[in-house]
């Protein structure tokens, strides 16, 4: 098959890509740059910004199916970028996909887009959106989200996957950031260390992009659907953050916030930021104390039964595997610079 992958140069999308070329797969890269790992595995990279219709168009030709991986993330930054990346972005390709007779596209969502301000125990995917979403990236990723199941039709299958805190091999962002921040003495406990948060491991999300795929048709039922999906069970967020930092001989954390103080000086130093115009990002935000003092874990028995979803990499493998890869790759760049 044909397939098409906007974003294949990030973490989950690499490993994505990586799969579909070892499943026999034709592989297409849609983002700004060419990667030479990319092509080395025999993915074509095609050059383009997600607000280029013209150029999407062209280059999503001819394709069977899109992966919609490529999104703006972080915490900080302007809605206006937020919303041209994952919002209009999502409009283009959807537009893009109809205009080429492309009948699947799966999109890589998240779920934040139901997150609010309250804890999330367990909850299914009738979990309603949140009134108000208290960061730009949830935001948007949610009103893309809305965009993407609606235009589920006779024409266009479409299909919204929400793997949460993804870790693994290659991983530049989570547990390096994590490690960093615990190295500098930035990061602390937030609340009272009890909240259950849902990960899963980049494999095991490929595997669940995977099993959408072929799954996915015009009267499946899985069409126009969303899907929860993470590892076999809920871990302790600040369980897993000591775990992380063991694995890379640095010090479990020894301070702590309340999550009421860490909220309110996250939405002060939101404040500061704007009226300031700073780039830089806040070091709390009011999104990142809800983040990390609430459990956001949810219930996966919709994925098993309709997708056929079940991670096959364990939570205890997937650490060890993990840690073992990431503290090789800290390692070597240290010996680098």
């Amino acid at each position: 098959m044909k397939v098409l992958v906007t974003g294949a140069g990030g973490f989950l999308g690499k490993h994505l890509a990586q799969a579909l070329v070892a499943e026999g797969h034709e592989v297409y890269n849609y983002s700004r740059s060419t990667y030479a790992e990319l092509e080395q595995m025999g993915v074509t990279c095609l050059t383009g910004d997600l607000g280029d219709y013209d150029r999407l168009a062209v280059s999503l030709a001819g394709m069977e199916a899109v992966f919609h991986v490529a999104s703006k993330v972080g915490i900080w930054g302007k809605y206006e970028e937020f919303y041209q990346t994952n919002v209009v972005g999502t409009e283009n390709i959807i537009r893009a996909c109809l205009e080429n007779k492309i009948s699947k596209l799966i999109y890589t969502s998240t779920p934040s887009v139901v997150f609010g301000k309250e804890d999330l125990c367990g909850v299914n995917e009738l979990a309603p959106y949140p009134t108000q979403h208290e960061c730009y990236y949830a935001a948007t990723k949610a009103v893309a989200e809305k965009k993407v199941l609606a235009a589920n039709s006779s024409l266009l299958a479409t299909v919204a996957l929400r793997p949460h805190l993804i870790f693994g091999p290659g991983d530049h962002h989570l547990f390096p950031r994590i490690v960093e921040s615990a190295k500098m003495g930035k990061l602390k406990r937030v609340g009272e260390g009890k909240n259950l948060v849902d990960v899963i491991y980049v494999k095991n999300a490929v595997d669940a992009h995977l099993l959408a795929l072929g799954k996915l048709s015009l009267s499946s039922v899985i069409s126009g659907k969303a899907y929860f999906i993470a590892q076999e069970r809920p871990v302790n967020l600040w369980g897993f953050v000591d775990q992380i930092l063991d694995g890379h001989g640095v010090g479990r954390l020894t301070k702590s916030i309340s999550a009421s103080k860490a909220y309110k000086v996250g939405k002060i130093l939101e404040k500061v930021y704007s009226f300031l115009n700073l780039k830089k990002e806040p070091p709390m935000t009011g999104f990142v104390a809800l983040q990390l003092s609430k459990s956001h874990y949810f219930s996966h028995k919709k994925a098993e039964q309709e997708l056929g979803y079940i991670p096959k990499i364990g939570l205890d493998e997937a650490m060890s595997l993990t840690l073992t890869t990431q503290k090789q790759m800290m390692e070597d760049q240290h010996v680098t610079q």
